[in-house]
């Protein structure tokens, strides 16, 4: 018997394309990078009524494309949606074309605020390694040390300022 359930694999960048910079790749409104689940390309809508249902986000995030999945969570208390989804799409097109046509929509009077839910964050500037606080010991920032450690830099100190003296 044949298999015939095989998993839609996309084609692995190559390691030397830098990606474009244009409206067609899957950055963000922030500039982050949009990052593919493990399923697909994982969408959030905020701001979504209390009173909504998953056939309302069905119907209207359903004509951006072939909805995979769709996940709204419950407040225990009251049975009500808390006010955000996770809508899950197989390819990158169709989560982008979700995105930019449900952005600002209106669903049951509250306008929606869509777009990728797993990013990268955009590449931040140089800095100085010791700006980051990557290198120990040459400032970064401060923390408690061993009290072995805290006690021998206080002799190192010391040591230190005794010199300057001389």
């Amino acid at each position: 018997m044949a298999d015939t359930n095989e998993m839609e694999v996309d084609a692995p960048a190559s390691p030397d394309a830098a990606p474009a910079k244009t409206g067609g790749d899957s950055t963000t409104h922030a500039n982050a990078t949009a990052v593919r689940s493990i399923e697909g390309w994982i969408v959030i809508a905020t701001n979504i009524h209390e009173e909504a249902t998953e056939e309302d986000i069905q119907d209207m995030f359903g004509e951006f494309g072939e909805v995979k999945n769709l996940h709204l969570n419950l407040d225990r208390r009251t049975g009500y949606v808390k006010g955000y989804g996770l809508i899950e799409y197989t390819t990158l097109d169709d989560a982008k074309a979700a995105i930019e046509g449900a952005n600002g929509e209106k669903l049951l009077d509250q306008t929606l605020a869509v777009d990728f839910a797993f990013v990268r964050p955009p590449p931040a500037k140089s800095q100085p390694q010791q700006a980051r606080g990557g290198a120990r010991g040459k400032g970064g920032r401060d923390r408690s040390g061993s009290p072995g450690r805290r006690k021998r830099e206080e002799e190192d100190d010391e040591v230190d300022a005794k010199d300057e003296d001389d």
